[in-house]
């Protein structure tokens, strides 16, 4: 488990199956009263819509407005979204793109195959993957949570690549031997395992 960390979470989603784990751990992080920098691929932008009904648009603050709509639409207790801020894919400008920026950690949640394979090759063709170099090379907490299945061998090669780099794969493969009863708490399940590999630790159950 990595200590807590009191500096800022990169998270970025991207265009895996399994939009509800990013919207439920972005929700989770800012009740936690954590400053989050949200960076959304192009493809995670399609899956959101057809899995969430979500339409992300724009960048910046209209983006961050369509997220709080969202809240207030399906959480009993909506975060408080001052603490998240919105970067696009070519701001090369934003904090998390040099490692001469203060220490973070980084969640790419879902994390696709194609952004896998990126990272692993050290592209940085965007801000994502950009982040994503910048964190290993500073040695940087940065957690992918793949949503796939079957592996190929290609991308089991990228993932023991990354994981040899100290990279934590974290499968979004939930367990039952909680018994559950409904789909938020097979998500919860992978949330909380993300939040207790960042060191942080939430009074929801």
């Amino acid at each position: 488990m990595i200590n807590a960390t009191p500096f800022p979470i990169t998270l970025a989603l991207t265009g895996a199956s399994g939009s509800r784990y990013g919207l439920r751990l972005l929700e989770r992080l800012l009740q936690a009263e954590r400053r989050v920098d949200l960076l959304v691929s192009d493809a995670s932008r399609v899956v959101m819509r057809q899995e969430c009904d979500v339409a992300l648009l724009g960048d910046g603050d209209e983006l961050i407005k369509t997220l709080d709509q969202y809240y207030r639409s399906n959480s009993a207790t909506p975060p408080d979204l001052t603490g998240l801020r919105h970067y696009g894919l070519n701001d090369w400008n934003a904090p998390m793109a040099t490692g001469s920026s203060e220490v973070r950690a980084m969640v790419v949640c879902p994390c696709s195959m194609g952004s896998v394979a990126a990272i692993a090759r050290g592209a940085s063709d965007n801000l994502i993957e950009r982040a994503a170099d910048v964190a290993i090379k500073e040695g940087w907490p940065l957690l992918l949570v793949p949503r796939e299945t079957p592996f190929s061998v290609i991308h089991l090669d990228n993932m023991l690549r990354l994981a040899q780099a100290g990279v934590v794969i974290l499968p979004a493969s939930p367990g039952f031997y909680h018994r559950p009863t409904s789909l938020d708490q097979l998500v919860d399940f992978i949330v909380d395992r993300i939040l207790a590999r960042l060191g942080i630790f939430s009074a929801d159950p």
